[in-house]
């Protein structure tokens, strides 16, 4: 394909921030022009400019460059939500790759869940605390349950999760489409407690919490 074969008509819209197309790579590329970027079979590409119609600039690693779109239509897999699944695995390294490309910190899933709901829903400590020191990081968004990060680390019994979030101003009196407030989804008396007094509640005695039908 030639570069000096530009159709005339308009650029397809830049990808909104949150929503850089991620995918891997089937096939490898070798660049033909030194701005091009070349890859191997199985790599990630971060497109992060489509304003060319037919060629895209993407990452790769450390490496950016130019891509020929119709590549990527015919030649690679898109990766819906890479940051929602490393933060669901506990996966640093990946995480941290998304966010050096790009990707929100506060991108939602068809959950309208956020990257620190999966972390906190795991319990993956090392994920949370890089994604909470980014800027802007939303540490109490709700998603389509009305869950928020901590209603998702109390009900998984995560303390020290919870202790964080609350460390970072998480807010414990906000309800999901259930009624209940995270206080209310911890099995664990000590965390249930230490979320009462965040809420401004008393202390219950022991004996009111772990009464609920554990579920997955």
């Amino acid at each position: 394909m030639s570069r000096s074969l530009r159709p005339n008509r308009p650029p397809p819209p830049v990808p909104k921030p949150g929503h850089v197309k991620v995918v891997r790579t089937m096939y490898k590329y070798d660049a033909q022009q030194a701005d091009e970027l070349s890859f191997d079979e199985g790599e990630l590409l971060y497109i992060t400019d489509m304003s060319n119609t037919d060629w895209w600039r993407a990452r790769c690693g450390k490496r950016s460059g130019l891509i020929p779109s119709n590549y990527v239509g015919e030649n690679t897999e898109t990766i819906d939500c890479p940051m929602h699944e490393a933060a669901k695995r506990g996966n640093v390294s990946f995480l941290n790759e998304c966010l050096d490309n790009q990707v929100s910190v506060n991108s939602l899933d068809k959950a309208g869940s956020t990257p620190l709901h999966w972390a906190a829903h795991g319990g993956h400590i090392e994920c949370m605390q890089i994604l909470l020191n980014k800027p802007h990081c939303e540490v109490s968004v709700q998603n389509k349950l009305g869950d928020t990060p901590i209603h998702s680390a109390a009900w998984k019994g995560h303390a020290d999760a919870v202790d964080l979030l609350l460390e970072k101003g998480a807010q414990v009196n906000i309800r999901n489409k259930d009624g209940k407030l995270p206080y209310e989804l911890a099995k664990d008396p000590d965390t249930a407690g230490k979320l009462r007094l965040a809420a401004g509640m008393p202390r219950a005695l022991s004996g009111d919490y772990g009464d609920e039908e554990d579920s997955d």
